[in-house]
C-alpha cells in the first residue's frame, strides 16, 4: 500500500524574496508556499506609503515567479476575504483548510516575528521546521561569539575578521589590497556640482492598485506618493538593473562624496541597493562580486578606495548591525542611557521647519521614503538628540519613514549609532556635532535662514547652541570618556555667562521646536 505523502505549507515573509534560495531548487506539489499582505505588518508601526506599496509588489512579483515555475503558491492580498489580517491566525486557517501535515519557515529578521512563529508553533500539533534565509554572510550568533570575552565591540576588527574569512579586497590571507583596511579618511568630501551625476536609473511604474487598495482597508501611512515618485525596484530584474547601473555609473564616486549632502542631489553617488538586500531579491554577496569585479576590470577608473568605503558598508556594518540585534535583542528596544524623555517636534512628520538642513532632510523622507545614512545621522538624528527626544519616539519615526526599515538594521543604527540609547555599546561617542559639520558636509547652510557661524541670537543656528547645551547636560555621563575629553575640555573654558546664554537658547528650542 502506498504511502500517503504529506502536504507540507512553507511560510514566506515579506522580506524574505529570495529568489535563490534552495527552497525553489525543485518543484513539488506537496510544498505549499504562503504569502500575505497582512494589517499585522501595516499597522505594527506607521509606515511610509512607498514601503508598504514597495514590499507588497515584491511579494506580488515573487508569488508570481514562483507560479511561472510550477510551484503551489497561496497568496493573500490585503482584502482577501479568507485574510483573517494575523500571522498565526492566518496559517491555522490553511492547515486545517489544506490538512496540511508539516509547517516550515525561514529564520524571520525581526524578533517579534520570531517569537510570534515560536510561540504559534508550539500551539499546532503537526511537526514543524526552521530553514535559513541563505542571505547573510553571517549566523545570528557569529558576531556574539567573535567578541566573547571582550569588553568592546569594535566593528573595524569584526570587518576585518569577514575580509579575511570571505577573501574580500585581499590581496593575500594577511594583505588588504591598496595596503589600507579602511579608506574612511578618503570618504569626506563635499560635492560641489562635480563631477558630474549620471541620470538616475528610473523604475516608475504604475501602482495606484495598490495605493487603491491601502485607501479602501484605511491604512494609516505616512509620506506621499505618485506615478511621479515612485521609483523602487519591486522584481529581481529591476534589482540587477540597479546593481548593473550602480556598478557602471556611481561607484568610481561613491567613497569619495558618501557623506556629502546636497539640496540639488536625493542620491549623489549612493546605490540604493538597501531596500533590494533587506528584502533578499538580491544577496550581499552577489552585489559584492558585481561590484568588485567591475572595480577589478576598471582600476585606472575606479580608486581602491572607492570599493573599500561600499564594501565596508556591506560586509562591515550590515552584517556587525544584525549580529548586534540578535546579540542584544529584547532589551536593546528598551535602552534609554541617557534618559532623555522629550517629544519629537512635529516638524519631523511635515518638514516645515526653518533650518535649511532639516528641511531637506525630512521632506526627501517624506518624498523618497529615503536618505541617506549621514542625512539620517547628522542631520535629522542629531537634531533629536541634541533636543534630547526619548529614543521610542525616535526610533517609530526612523522605524516607519524609510523604505530599507526592518527592524533588525533600524534599532541598532537608530539606538545604537544615531542616539546613544545603548550607552556606548555600538558607537564609543555619541555622533553629534553644531552646524559646522553639516556645513563642512552640504550646502544646506548657504540658504538657510540662520547663520552657521553664530552661536546665540535670533539668527544663530540651532545646531550650535543646542550642542554645547547636550554637552553640558550630559558632562557626568561623559566625564570618563576619553573620546569625549577634548569636546568636554572646550566646555570646561566657557565662561559661566556665556553658557548661561548658549543654555538659555537651546532651553527655548526644546520647548518651542515649530518656531524654529
Amino acid at each position: 500500500m502506498a504511502t500517503k505523502e504529506i502536504k507540507t505549507l512553507r511560510l514566506l515573509l515579506g522580506d524574505q524574496l529570495n529568489h535563490h534560495h534552495s527552497w525553489f531548487s525543485n518543484t513539488d506539489k506537496n510544498h505549499i508556499y504562503f504569502i500575505a499582505e497582512m494589517e499585522q505588518e501595516t499597522n505594527y508601526v506607521v509606515h511610509h506609503i512607498q514601503k508598504v506599496v514597495a514590499f507588497f509588489k515584491s511579494m506580488r512579483n515573487f508569488a508570481d515567479w514562483l507560479t511561472a515555475r510550477n510551484h503551489t503558491v497561496i497568496y493573500y492580498k490585503l482584502d482577501d476575504t479568507d485574510n483573517k489580517q494575523d500571522l498565526a491566525k492566518n496559517l491555522d486557517y490553511l492547515i486545517e483548510e489544506h490538512n496540511i501535515g508539516k509547517f516550515e519557515y525561514q529564520l524571520p529578521d525581526e524578533f517579534r516575528l520570531d517569537e510570534q512563529l515560536k510561540k504559534f508553533c508550539k500551539t499546532i500539533s503537526i511537526d514543524s521546521e526552521v530553514y535559513d534565509t541563505e542571505h547573510f554572510f553571517t549566523e545570528r550568533d557569529e558576531l556574539e561569539k567573535f567578541y566573547e570575552g571582550k569588553k568592546e565591540y569594535t566593528m573595524e576588527y569584526f570587518y576585518r575578521h569577514m575580509r579575511k574569512k570571505h577573501d574580500v579586497l585581499m590581496v593575500t590571507d594577511k594583505d588588504p589590497e591598496g595596503g589600507k583596511w579602511n579608506f574612511d579618511k578618503s570618504n569626506r568630501k563635499k560635492w560641489k556640482g562635480s563631477p558630474p551625476i549620471p541620470h538616475e536609473k528610473g523604475f516608475r511604474k504604475d501602482v495606484s492598485e495598490i495605493v487603491s487598495l491601502l485607501e479602501k482597508k484605511n491604512i494609516k501611512t505616512i509620506g506621499s506618493i505618485s506615478e511621479d515618485n515612485f521609483n523602487w525596484p519591486t522584481s529581481r530584474e529591476d534589482c540587477l538593473n540597479v546593481l548593473n547601473y550602480f556598478s557602471k555609473n556611481l561607484l568610481n564616486h561613491f567613497g569619495d562624496y558618501q557623506d556629502a549632502m546636497h539640496t540639488d542631489q536625493l542620491y549623489l553617488f549612493h546605490s540604493r541597493l538597501s531596500f533590494a538586500m533587506n528584502s533578499k531579491m538580491l544577496s550581499p554577496k552577489e552585489v559584492l562580486e558585481k561590484t568588485i569585479t567591475h572595480w577589478g576590470e576598471n582600476k585606472d577608473e575606479v580608486d581602491v578606495s572607492q570599493i573599500e568605503g561600499f564594501v565596508r558598508q556591506i560586509l562591515g556594518w550590515r552584517e556587525y548591525m544584525r549580529g548586534m540585534y540578535w546579540k542584544e535583542m529584547p532589551s536593546y528596544r528598551r535602552s534609554n542611557k541617557l534618559d532623555n524623555q522629550n517629544k519629537l517636534p512635529e516638524f519631523y512628520w511635515t518638514g516645515n521647519t526653518k533650518m535649511n538642513c532639516l528641511h531637506h532632510a525630512i521632506k526627501q523622507s517624506l518624498e523618497e521614503a529615503y536618505a541617506h545614512h549621514i542625512q539620517r545621522l547628522m542631520i535629522t538624528g542629531n537634531f533629536a538628540l541634541l533636543t534630547q527626544c526619548h529614543p521610542n519616539e525616535v526610533d517609530e519615526w526612523y522605524l516607519g519613514i524609510y523604505i530599507d526599515a526592518i527592524e533588525w538594521v533600524e534599532i541598532t543604527n537608530t539606538r545604537g549609532m544615531s542616539q546613544f540609547a545603548d550607552g556606548g555599546i555600538i558607537a564609543t561617542k555619541p555622533y553629534v556635532s553644531s552646524g559646522n559639520y553639516i556645513n563642512k558636509m552640504s550646502n544646506y547652510c548657504k540658504d538657510c535662514q540662520y547663520s552657521v557661524s553664530k552661536k546665540t541670537g535670533d539668527n544663530a543656528c540651532p545646531f550650535n547652541s543646542l550642542y554645547w547645551n547636550f554637552l553640558d547636560d550630559k558632562k557626568e555621563y561623559f566625564k570618563d570618556n576619553q573620546r569625549m575629553n577634548m569636546m568636554l575640555s572646550l566646555l570646561n573654558k566657557k565662561s559661566a555667562k556665556e553658557l548661561s546664554v548658549l543654555k538659555e537658547r537651546a532651553a527655548d528650542i526644546v520647548k518651542n521646536p515649530s518656531n524654529y
